[in-house]
């Protein structure tokens, strides 16, 4: 847990910056072997173990924030991915990464660390309207992951809405 800045005048402390690890890490009910939540009220918990967020939309953030360096995990995601963008994953799917299973609970809504990490807060209206949520997932089965795994989809909820729907659904009501 780092510090990520400061809000009247006191630090906060963060979980939200995160680097890519080589190897294996295991995956536990609350999260992956090294990563902690700041502020469990907000964050964590069973339904928000581990947090993705798809590679393809990296170049969309670079573009916006030219001058800043973006690695895997800028947006304090663990698992960066390819494939399985928000208008494709259901909530309840079911995914296979290593020896670990995991079920999508929810997309991700920004919170002011986004905007201490990027350096302001008008990030966080853009994230919410760009639609490039990412989303949390809730550990089904215990194991491992490392870079470069497989990513599969071992069961599709088709009758629940999309990550993208329920974006848009909290966009419109709010």
């Amino acid at each position: 847990m780092r510090q990520l800045g400061r809000v009247r005048g006191k630090p906060v402390r963060s979980g939200f910056v995160k680097k890519p690890v080589s190897g294996e890490v295991k995956v536990g009910r609350l999260n992956l072997e090294g990563d902690r939540q700041a502020d469990l009220t907000v964050h964590g918990g069973v339904d928000k173990a581990v947090y993705v967020y798809p590679s393809e939309h990296y170049p969309f953030w670079a573009e916006k924030y030219p001058d800043m360096e973006l690695p895997w995990g800028s947006f304090g995601e663990n698992l960066t991915t390819e494939g399985l963008l928000e208008d494709e994953v259901h909530i309840g799917d079911r995914l296979v990464v290593g020896s670990a299973e995991f079920a999508v609970t929810q997309p991700r809504f920004p919170c002011y660390k986004l905007g201490l990490r990027f350096g302001t807060q008008a990030i966080l209206k853009v994230f919410l309207d760009s639609e490039r949520s990412g989303y949390y997932l809730r550990v089904v089965r215990q194991g491992e992951v490392k870079a470069g795994d497989e990513i599969r989809t071992v069961e599709t909820n088709e009758n629940s809405p999309t990550i993208s729907t329920m974006v848009r659904m909290v966009k419109k009501s709010g």
